[in-house]
């Protein structure tokens, strides 16, 4: 004997309830409705990357209490923007952390672009980039690095924080558990540092984090001397706000001494 289908469930939550549920657990930031507006004069919400065509496509900047990405190919200006925004970040009285999975940072470059040496910890890691038999070597290495930032982002009092896997191996990348990210976004949450991961492809971002999207306009050619590059970022956000989806064109330049 079939039984008729009961009609409404006064047990079943509603979505006024899950959204409330959501809310007391601090999941609501997943869902899929827009952000407030963030002044972009608010260093406390706000940190400026010290490109102002960029900034203004930013609303002022990368969010702080989130994650955030950086991400383009080998020559497509990550490590330029990287260097203005500790730059900014120093010149702001912040202390700065680089989390350099491949130990390429180049300190000349760093204080020709304007960083405060004395304001960076510089963690350096020592992952191949070339693995051939070196694959566990590089989990290894790279569960490294996610624990040095773990440990950064703890310790708090930090301005700017980064991540640079740009190099790494994409395979050793995606042998990290997704809840890598997760913990990690909700460590940042709510505090006052600007935490980027620079890459080249998309790893993860925040709801309310940030994706810019680099490529180099400059020719392709071999030059004499080095003048700097002319670059295009792509803004991707999670959800509609201010600015979506927007497009900034910068240049960097050589800083020349004699």
């Amino acid at each position: 004997m079939a039984l008729p289908l009961p009609v409404g469930n006064p047990a079943r939550p509603d979505r006024t309830s899950l959204v409330a549920a959501l809310a007391a657990r601090r999941l609501d930031r997943t869902l899929t409705t827009s952000l407030p507006v963030v002044d972009p004069t608010d260093e406390y919400s706000i940190g400026s990357t010290g490109i102002p065509t960029l900034d203004a496509q930013l609303g002022g900047g990368f969010p702080r209490g989130q994650l955030s990405e950086l991400v383009g190919a080998r020559s497509s200006g990550r490590t330029s923007l990287v260097l203005r925004m500790m730059a900014a970040a120093t010149a702001r009285g912040e202390l700065v952390a680089l989390v350099d999975a491949l130990d390429m940072l180049d300190v000349s470059s760093a204080a020709a672009a304007g960083v405060d040496l004395d304001r960076l910890l510089w963690i350096r890691g020592h992952v191949v980039s070339n693995p051939g038999l070196c694959r566990d070597m590089n989990q290894r290495a790279m569960e490294q690095a996610v624990r040095a930032l773990t440990l950064v982002l703890q310790a708090g009092n930090l301005g700017l924080v980064v991540l640079d896997v740009g190099e790494a191996p994409v395979e050793a990348l995606r042998r990290l558990p997704f809840t890598t990210w997760l913990r990690l976004q909700k460590m940042v949450e709510g505090r006052h540092t600007l935490c980027v991961i620079v890459g080249n492809a998309p790893m993860a971002r925040s709801s309310a984090g940030l994706t810019v999207l680099l490529r180099s306009l400059t020719p392709q050619r071999t030059t004499r001397l080095f003048e700097g590059l002319d670059l295009q970022a792509r803004v991707v956000r999670a959800r509609a706000r201010q600015h979506e989806d927007a497009v900034a064109s910068f240049s960097t330049a050589v800083a020349h001494h004699v």
